[in-house]
């Protein structure tokens, strides 16, 4: 399995090697491994660089829709995007569907020509390629009392243009993905994971076909989490704790921020973090799942597993993974709407 990531950042006037991250052998699975190797530094100027890739639209079995970065390869969710503050990323979308669509991000700057909204005429239609340009900022300051914020976030992108002008259909149906935009200093990831509570599904999968998120003892886990459709959630991660801030670390003794393992994830909205795996618990089979009990009860549960530090099943692990492939749930998959 391999990472494929696009982490848009290197020293100012250098570029990086892209590297592609699929998201599972199938168009469910948020599937990661260690990352590619990635700058340890951003860019020295607020300028940034600029990066240029293709993703590719495409229509999947069952009806649902999904975002590649080669063709055949769209995947549910689509590749992760990564950036750091001040890069450009301008991103040549293919439509290789019969349906009118786009991609819209939350988080970086855009003109209205990359909004990705048919408000603004900023669209694919069948067929058809275009650029959509999204760029990042440090933060700075305005005034003498006031900082402007920068983009460093954990952000998502997604269709904004097909079944309609808010892009409804192309939710349900899996045109989504994470994006990070990454600031100085941060910690970067062993794993990584994209986990998306779209309706009553996880990445438009219902238990026991939700994706496995897996690491081994000791390994840094980062998790995406974003929220799509028409149900409020909680996302739950048992035995693992975060600090409820940008990064999800402590920066400090008096580090002010709330120690959480339970956060609202509401449709629009996304939250990341970074956990050590099995820290202080150990290795084992972990649930994560949303905490609207009926939620859960119909299918939105899925499994952290946490190996042995050399990667091995811990004991009891595989009666875990056995007895959760058994779960009942009723309800129906995103992509049926």
């Amino acid at each position: 399995m391999s990472r494929r990531s696009v982490l848009t950042g290197t020293l100012a006037g250098l570029m990086a090697p892209t590297a592609v991250l699929a998201l599972g052998a199938d168009t469910a699975a948020a599937v990661s491994t260690k990352p590619a190797p990635a700058p340890t530094t951003p860019p020295v100027s607020t300028q940034g660089t600029t990066r240029h890739i293709t993703m590719y639209a495409e229509e999947l079995p069952g009806g649902q829709y999904g975002y590649g970065l080669a063709p055949g390869e769209a995947t549910i969710p689509g590749p992760m995007l990564e950036m750091w503050e001040g890069d450009t990323l301008q991103i040549e979308l293919v439509n290789n569907t019969d349906r009118r669509l786009s991609i819209h991000p939350h988080g970086v700057d855009y003109k209205t020509t990359s909004d990705g909204s048919p408000f603004n005429d900023s669209f694919n239609e069948p067929g058809e390629t275009r650029t959509y340009t999204w760029s990042s900022h440090v933060q700075h300051r305005a005034d003498d009392t006031r900082w402007i914020p920068g983009s460093a976030g954990y952000w998502h992108y997604h269709d904004h243009a097909l079944g309609g002008d808010h892009g409804t259909e192309g939710l349900r149906k899996g045109l989504y993905g994470g994006l990070i935009v990454r600031r100085k200093g941060d910690i970067l990831p062993d794993r990584q994971y994209t986990v998306v509570f779209n309706d009553m599904t996880i990445n438009n999968k219902m238990a026991p076909d939700t994706p496995m998120l897996e690491a081994n003892l000791g390994e840094k886990v980062e998790i995406l989490a974003i929220g799509h459709g028409d149900q409020l959630h909680t996302f739950h991660l048992h035995a693992h704790r975060w600090a409820d801030n940008r990064t999800g670390y402590l920066m400090g003794p008096d580090d002010p921020s709330q120690v959480v393992d339970n956060v609202d994830l509401n449709p629009g909205s996304s939250f990341g973090f970074q956990v050590i795996a099995g820290e202080a618990v150990g290795p084992g089979a972990w649930m994560y799942h949303c905490h609207v009990q009926f939620h859960s009860d119909g299918g939105m549960a899925g499994i952290f597993l946490v190996r042995n530090a050399d990667g091995s099943m811990p004991d009891g692990a595989q009666e875990a993974i056995d007895r959760f492939q058994h779960h009942e749930h009723t309800g129906h998959t995103a992509g049926s709407h």
